[in-house]
């Protein structure tokens, strides 16, 4: 795997630039894996956990990013914190990178949804590792869960695809004011082959 590294003085080839010395052996994190990011930034993956009442705030901020960047939700819902907690919530996580929020996804009964990742943590493996949460959460319920998809989320599309997710079907959906859009609706690999 190739590790991407922003351009600094020392990494330039100056040779008046010094290295930065390496931390004691003892104060690097010992779970701490490097992944890269796009523009050559790296993260410290440190977890996917149960989101808490506490990271509503930190979600709402990334999910902005979100929307900013890639148009995601479709339309800015008016309260964006009661937007990540729908009625039938079973439960959802989120992603933390450098200690800091950087992905968010919710399961409702048998739907994922609400999930997204920082723009600046793409790339990194953290949407993949939220379904993967989501999915182990489902399966332990009994549930094999489904997602829809904008046709035109084509990167959406190629980490659920890649994942193993099936596409089940294509439909136009009325999302009011005259808006049609077309959806992709998927189902999680099955648990057992013969599912």
């Amino acid at each position: 795997m190739r590790h991407l590294v922003p351009q600094t003085a020392w990494n330039r080839q100056d040779p008046a630039a010094e290295a930065p010395r390496a931390a004691p052996r003892s104060v690097r994190p010992r779970a701490a894996h490097r992944l890269p990011g796009p523009g050559g930034l790296c993260f410290h993956a440190r977890m996917i956990r149960r989101r808490h009442d506490s990271d509503l705030d930190a979600c709402v901020a990334v999910l902005a990013e979100v929307h900013t960047h890639s148009g995601y939700p479709h339309h800015w819902p008016d309260d964006p914190a009661r937007w990540l907690t729908p009625d039938g919530l079973t439960a959802a996580w989120v992603a933390v990178a450098d200690g800091t929020v950087a992905g968010h996804a919710v399961l409702c009964g048998h739907e994922v949804s609400r999930l997204y990742v920082a723009p600046a943590a793409r790339g990194a493996g953290l949407g993949g590792r939220l379904l993967r949460a989501v999915e182990a959460e489902a399966a332990a319920r009994g549930l094999r869960p489904v997602l829809e998809v904008k046709t035109t989320d084509t990167a959406a599309i190629a980490l659920y695809e890649r994942l193993g997710w099936l596409r089940r079907g294509t439909e136009r959906q009325d999302w009011g004011g005259g808006e049609v859009v077309t959806v992709h609706r998927y189902a999680a690999p099955p648990a057992h082959p013969a599912d």
